[in-house]
């Protein structure tokens, strides 16, 4: 077995290993809000991707027009019950949404082969719940994909941005130093969370909540529009904090020498200017 100093790579779910364009988390929030007759537009329901659902559900209403929408048809400015209300009703809307989408984006089985032919140690983390998982998982098993830990939401005392589920993964699997681990994700909420952890971080901008398109309407794009999609995908990451990018999990085997030279020269995340690959 080959030798890294590498010590694990710690993947998003949705946009990321999983679910070309992240449509699963859309899907669901846009049917919740319809149960309770009120149209909730894709970029409001992409606002705040990457956050733990009751999060999620907490940001949407607390933000204009939402916030004015929902208290012009319900009487009232949403409140701590009905933010419990949505919650509930969206679990079994996103692990079905989730299940639906679990179609692992091209090129993210090849290079788990790859890490874990180098000892590299394979996390997890999302903001689904674990019921919401609960299709999830063994679909992407069933393809190729099972990382060897998957923390997700509620299981920390926050989530993302705050540090908690990257932490949890690094003491799960046993690795550390930070600098020598990596997340991967396609929301600016978890490329924030990677910072905060200590880690390298990788922003993926064709595949994910950036673009919002799945993987035959992104194909169908002619070569100009998917170059304005993903460079503005590209720049948000890149604004969070991102020490590389790319446009999907097919192209991180390509970064490996350059991130594992970084630690070999003892530098740190966060310190050299971003990495654009795409």
């Amino acid at each position: 077995m080959m030798s890294s100093p590498i010590k694990a790579f710690i993947f998003d779910w949705a946009g990321t290993m999983v679910d070309f364009g992240s449509l699963a988390p859309v899907r669901a929030l846009q049917s919740v809000f319809a149960l309770e007759g009120i149209d909730l537009t894709m970029p409001e329901a992409r606002a705040d991707m990457g956050m733990a659902k009751r999060a999620h559900i907490t940001a949407i209403l607390g933000r204009e027009p939402m916030r004015s929408h929902w208290r012009a048809i319900k009487g009232h400015d949403a409140s701590p019950t009905d933010i419990d209300h949505l919650f509930n009703a969206i679990g079994p809307l996103m692990e079905r949404a989730a299940t639906e989408c679990a179609v692992l984006i091209p090129g993210a089985a090849d290079l788990v082969k790859t890490l874990r032919a180098q000892g590299i140690r394979i996390g997890s983390g999302t903001g689904y719940s674990r019921d919401m998982m609960a299709g999830n998982l063994p679909a992407a098993a069933a393809q190729g994909y099972a990382p060897d830990l998957v923390v997700c939401a509620g299981e920390t005392a926050e989530g993302r941005p705050s540090p908690l589920m990257t932490w949890k993964a690094m003491v799960d699997l046993s690795v550390w130093p930070a600098r020598a681990c990596v997340k991967v994700d396609d929301a600016t909420v978890g490329i924030q969370e990677g910072r905060e952890a200590g880690v390298w971080t990788i922003g993926v901008a064709a595949s994910g909540n950036g673009t919002g398109l799945d993987l035959a309407e992104f194909t169908a794009l002619s070569s100009e529009d998917r170059k304005t999609h993903v460079t503005a995908s590209a720049e948000a990451l890149r604004e969070a904090g991102a020490d590389f990018v790319v446009n999907s999990v097919a192209d991180i085997a390509g970064l490996l020498p350059e991130i594992e030279a970084r630690i070999a020269a003892n530098l740190y995340p966060g310190v050299l200017p971003a990495a654009i690959h795409i």
